[in-house]
């Protein structure tokens, strides 16, 4: 009964005033803004326009499907965020809920009605979306530096308002000196921030890109990775020899059919190398010297 009536209370004579076009509320200046700021309302899906600034780039259809099924089950739990802009609201956080609403072929959805700026609802989106919603890390990254070049944050005023340390802020704004196809991988999950912030200390695009290639084909965990960059920054090292011979590579598939265990074999192109066997047990270990031990 109590919902029913907030809504009746908000209903009518809300909606007329956010429709009057005669007196169009628009800034906290306007007449009966007090009666707008902070109220919830039911708002038609055709009157709402999407938010030029959101930071998502992309999204995940499958989610969106996922979500539009919850949606046509339980409604909209949570409320979308919209300014009045001229005759129509334009979206400021909430872009999955608004199109998973489009997608379950609602009329309506429930909308926190804001009068803001466009700065005001740049910052709103961004940091929404960064404490809410599952962005890349290229894109909390372009998120970050987008709150910090167009609101005039610094890194220490940004912290305080996303909730996250500095160096956190400063490890996710690294990945966006990468270069754009290594920026392309990590958003689609070929590579983990982690290989991007161990790649990001190699200078050179091409050179990025050349070891961006090698994790990818051997599929290099993180750590491998760090010890690929240190490896192609020692002087003393060719990063040549970062390449395998066709030789090697084809010893370690032998090796690790027989032992039915990862194999690494690496050699510095003149003869010299080193085997790396990986077990996770103590019977697996056992297997594998017994096969060694039955060979001799």
């Amino acid at each position: 009964m109590a919902k029913s009536n907030r809504k009746q209370a908000l209903g009518r004579g809300l909606s007329a005033l956010l429709n009057d076009s005669d007196n169009a509320i628009e800034s906290i200046h306007d007449k009966n803004a007090d009666q707008v700021i902070g109220s919830i309302i039911d708002l038609d899906l055709e009157k709402i326009t999407t938010n030029p600034f959101q930071p998502r780039t992309h999204f995940n259809e499958e989610a969106l499907e996922e979500l539009s099924h919850s949606i046509k089950e339980m409604g909209v739990i949570q409320p979308i965020t919209v300014r009045k802009k001229g005759k129509s609201f334009e979206l400021i956080a909430g872009e999955r809920r608004f199109r998973a609403s489009q997608m379950a072929g609602l009329e309506t959805i429930p909308a926190y009605v804001r009068l803001a700026d466009d700065q005001e609802s740049l910052e709103i989106a961004l940091v929404e979306n960064i404490q809410r919603e599952d962005l890349d890390p290229i894109e909390i990254g372009l998120s970050y530096q987008r709150l910090i070049e167009e609101i005039n944050l610094t890194q220490d005023q940004l912290s305080i308002r996303v909730g996250k340390k500095r160096s956190t802020i400063t490890n996710y704004m690294r990945l966006l000196k990468l270069d754009p196809i290594i920026q392309t991988g990590i958003r689609d999950n070929f590579i983990s921030m982690g290989h991007g912030r161990a790649l990001i200390n190699i200078d050179s695009p091409k050179e990025q890109i050349k070891l961006y290639k090698i994790v990818v084909k051997k599929g290099l965990s993180v750590r491998e990775t760090e010890a690929l960059v240190r490896k192609s920054k020692d002087p003393k090292t060719s990063t040549a020899s970062v390449y395998q011979p066709a030789y090697i590579e084809q010893a370690a598939k032998e090796l690790q059919g027989y032992f039915d265990t990862p194999v690494t074999v690496t050699s510095n192109g003149h003869g010299q190398g080193q085997l790396k066997i990986n077990f996770e047990s103590q019977e697996k270990l056992q297997h594998i010297l017994n096969k060694i031990k039955g060979e001799l």
